[in-house]
């Protein structure tokens, strides 16, 4: 229907514009954080490391879909609001920094690693969801071992940027545990709520399906108007 087409494009506008957004918020504090002196939150924390690869990183799901696209010639736009939520997690690194949340409070780095996976693991999940996914509760798992997987992932790298020389190696392996355990947790949050967009998608596309005649159903009408 013409008028769903038009709610569709909007929809996408508006995710287009929110992953601009975020990608912009991102650069412009990591900008910041790298070149204004005297700003002791960002002291320490590898920030020009963060603006080389921060907006790699980000940019490496619409790149891949883009390219996914043009390979198979589609004309679809790109899933802007997937995009959207995998890019949001460097936002929040950066505004918690920036706020300096990570040294004034003690539980925001736990809020961060449940957060930032239940953010990332939508955005992937949404990925996932765009190809048929059978039976349904395997999305659930696919998106919470993605997650999991990631969580760890992460852990190492910190553990091999920040810890194995500083002073927080006797309390490491806690604190590792912990994050892990958050991380996994928000991605099965994101796995849930990835499945109840796709089901309420799919039984609205269904009752279209059923709300529209098939070609042989509309002919036998036909038939019988002539009939009469």
């Amino acid at each position: 229907m013409a008028v769903d087409r038009v709610s569709s494009q909007r929809s996408d506008r508006r995710a287009w514009w929110v992953a601009v957004a975020v990608f912009a918020l991102t650069v412009g504090q990591l900008v910041v954080a790298t070149f204004v002196p005297g700003l002791a939150q960002f002291e320490g924390k590898a920030f020009g490391a963060r603006l080389a690869f921060y907006p790699l990183l980000m940019a490496v799901v619409p790149a891949g879909c883009w390219l996914i696209r043009r390979r198979r010639r589609g004309t679809e736009p790109l899933p802007w609001r997937a995009c959207a939520f995998v890019m949001a997690p460097f936002l929040v690194d950066l505004t918690g920094n920036t706020l300096d949340l990570y040294d004034s409070y003690s539980w925001w780095d736990d809020v961060f690693h449940f957060t930032n996976w239940l953010l990332l693991c939508c955005g992937l999940g949404l990925l996932i969801a765009g190809s048929y996914v059978a039976p349904r509760w395997s999305l659930l798992v696919t998106v919470t071992g993605i997650g999991a997987m990631l969580a760890i992932a992460w852990e190492l790298g910190e553990w091999y940027t920040f810890i194995r020389h500083g002073t927080e190696l006797d309390t490491a392996y806690q604190d590792t545990l912990g994050d892990e355990t958050l991380g996994t947790l928000g991605a099965f949050v994101a796995a849930v709520f990835v499945a109840r967009w796709t089901r309420a998608a799919d039984d609205a596309d269904g009752g279209q399906l059923r709300a529209t005649p098939s070609p042989g159903a509309t002919e036998k009408q036909g038939r019988d108007r002539r009939a009469r």
